[in-house]
């Protein structure tokens, strides 16, 4: 692969882009004209855990970019079906990768295409100002088919070492569940304690009753990815753990709270909604997931009284 389009300039978007322009040809499709034109005016810089800045072809228009042999969706879970439709025809052919937070995306995207890789990435960041990034958090990509509309495997590992060599180190599996469920249940855990207290991941941790809280939710969502048959490729709660050192993310704001902050929907509906639906179906109860999922959809209510 030698052509990639990143679609959605957020944190997650912009790192994978700056990344993989290090390696070959990128583009990157904006929501807003101004992000495009800072993009294609200064380049996009990268700050924080490394500093450099890649330059990328960028337009808020689909059909002003160039070609594409892999398309990266990088916006949140809200907008997938929106963005999916209005990339309709414009990439023929290629592979398409998603790597949104929450479960139940790979299934949006086989509606309209028919080669899907199941991503997962753990880097964490924030948006500065249109075209710089600030990476707060390091860590690891996985990539894997989305078996019921799945990518060719060489084209996986391809991106992979794409990835690894640009500076993100990434793995390409048979099988990208596990550490995408790992994820969600890290995420579903601390990402809306975060959003509802205003508190960064490490200050969450320190305090005993909400590091229980945190613990309940994961065992949760273990639970309810066991009863799939889904092999977790790590425990959560030393993801939990780790995330809260200094030199990793105590400082981090979570997405969530990062949304909540500017008063934008959450992807509470794909974490711990998700978690939630699928332990109905599999006749599990989280009754903690339920209950942080409707104080986070209240949060968001209120931004309308």
């Amino acid at each position: 692969m030698t052509r990639v389009c990143v679609a959605g300039a957020g944190s997650i978007g912009s790192l994978l882009a700056a990344h993989l322009a290090r390696v070959t040809d990128v583009s990157v499709l904006t929501r807003r004209a101004d992000h495009a034109q800072a993009l294609r005016r200064d380049g996009l810089r990268v700050s924080g855990r490394s500093e450099f800045v890649a330059h990328v072809t960028a337009s808020d228009d689909p059909s002003a970019l160039p070609p594409a042999d892999l398309v990266i969706l990088a916006c949140k879970g809200t907008d997938l079906d929106a963005l999916a439709s209005r990339l309709r025809g414009q990439f023929e052919g290629a592979t398409v990768m998603t790597v949104q937070n929450g479960i139940g995306n790979e299934e949006v995207l086989a509606g309209y295409v028919e080669r899907v890789i199941r991503g997962t990435t753990f880097p964490a960041g924030k948006i500065v100002e249109p075209g710089h990034v600030q990476w707060d958090v390091k860590g690891d990509t996985t990539l894997g088919p989305f078996e019921p509309s799945p990518a060719p495997f060489t084209d996986i590992e391809r991106l992979a070492d794409a990835c690894t060599r640009a500076g993100m180190p990434t793995h390409a599996v048979a099988d990208a569940r596990g550490p995408q469920w790992r994820k969600v249940i890290f995420n579903a855990a601390t990402n809306p304690v975060g959003a509802l207290t205003g508190l960064t991941h490490g200050r969450v941790c320190e305090r005993p009753d909400l590091r229980a809280l945190v613990s309940g939710l994961v065992s949760e969502g273990k639970a309810v990815a066991a009863a799939q048959g889904i092999v977790l490729d790590a425990d959560p709660e030393d993801l939990v753990d780790h995330a809260a050192k200094p030199e990793v993310g105590y400082n981090h704001k979570a997405s969530m709270l990062q949304d909540v902050e500017a008063g934008r929907p959450t992807e509470i509906d794909y974490l711990n909604g998700g978690i939630v639906r699928f332990g109905r179906e599999q006749g599990v109860a989280t009754p903690l997931n339920e209950a942080i999922w409707a104080l986070v959809k209240g949060v968001e209510q209120s931004w309308q009284q």
